[in-house]
């Protein structure tokens, strides 16, 4: 065998070799791929809640083509023996047709009227009916359909932001808080600082404390579409598990994150403007109706309702 002929057998030896190992790759990744999928199934089935579909709704949406779709957002502190009030309320709207997400916060104060209670606090409605009397309490308060649902226990809170390996956040005023330190500008949080950022409101109001709430809500949603939180989708499932429930099932967040992804780029955060009463001796926000009338239009334009 001459040289040349021995070349091209070892060319052809190590071009097997480097085939063997991509192909071991691929395999690894696609066996690790068809892991992850079977863990988050299951994960979000555990997570899934039923729902029958928002009354509001006219006519039905299609994920898969994209219309313009609602969520609320709701951080509960749940406790055993005590089903707890929401204390954080946001409705997220999502619009791919025009790349934007828009989060309007609802003070937990403001004065609404909950179905069979009367006019009361809108976190009440989660004490007095859970989830479904908060999903009938700001559809009829905001006149727009909520298609989904994300509850979180807001204990849980930390975990999650602990596992995504911090967050960071855009602060607009320094202050100290429970013996911690917040920096003006861009800072970044471990799962503690991070719930402590979001509960705090006696440095300022509860305005100030609806604005963290978003920011660090926006922090872990930019997070948690990096590439790298791959490494850490475990971790995260076993968090969120026990502490996320959703009526959105595993389909649809797949359609949601194939359709709606880049809308996140474009993020509006906005809160209902009222102002503090005292009524009854009981201290309420309330929302002039022309503010309410509003925010109302703005959404339904975000959402492309008549």
């Amino acid at each position: 065998m001459d040289r040349s002929s021995r070349k091209k057998k070892k060319s052809k030896k190590w071009l097997k070799i480097i085939a063997s190992i991509i192909g071991v790759i691929i395999l690894a990744i696609v066996g690790y791929s068809v892991y992850l999928y079977q863990n988050l199934a299951s994960t979000v089935d555990s997570m899934h809640e039923e729902r029958t579909p928002s009354s509001k709704r006219e006519t039905e949406f299609d994920l898969s083509k994209g219309d313009p779709i609602s969520f609320l957002l709701m951080g509960v502190d749940e406790r055993t023996g005590d089903r707890g009030r929401a204390d954080s309320l946001i409705v997220v709207t999502l619009n791919p047709n025009t790349d934007s997400m828009n989060m309007l916060s609802i003070p937990r104060d403001t004065y609404v009227e909950i179905e069979g209670r009367g006019m009361d606090k809108v976190n009440h409605s989660y004490a007095f009916g859970g989830t479904d009397l908060t999903l009938t309490t700001v559809e009829k308060f905001l006149d727009i359909p909520i298609d989904y649902y994300v509850k979180v226990n807001m204990e849980s809170f930390k975990d999650i932001v602990d596992t995504l390996g911090g967050v960071t956040v855009n602060n607009t005023k320094a202050f100290s808080y429970e013996g911690k330190n917040f920096n003006e500008g861009s800072i970044t949080l471990n799962g503690e600082s991070a719930l402590a950022y979001a509960r705090v409101r006696e440095i300022d109001s509860d305005f100030g404390r609806q604005d963290r709430q978003r920011e660090v809500i926006r922090a872990i949603i930019e997070k948690g579409a990096s590439p790298a939180v791959v490494t850490k989708i475990d971790d995260l499932l076993a968090v969120a598990g026990g502490n996320i429930k959703t009526n959105m099932t595993f389909k649809e967040m797949q359609s949601v994150q194939a359709n709606y992804a880049d809308a996140r780029h474009n993020n509006n955060q906005t809160m209902i403007k009222g102002t503090g009463q005292k009524i009854n001796g009981i201290y309420y926000y309330v929302v002039p109706e022309e503010e309410r009338q509003a925010v109302i239009s703005t959404l339904k334009t975000n959402l492309e309702l008549n």
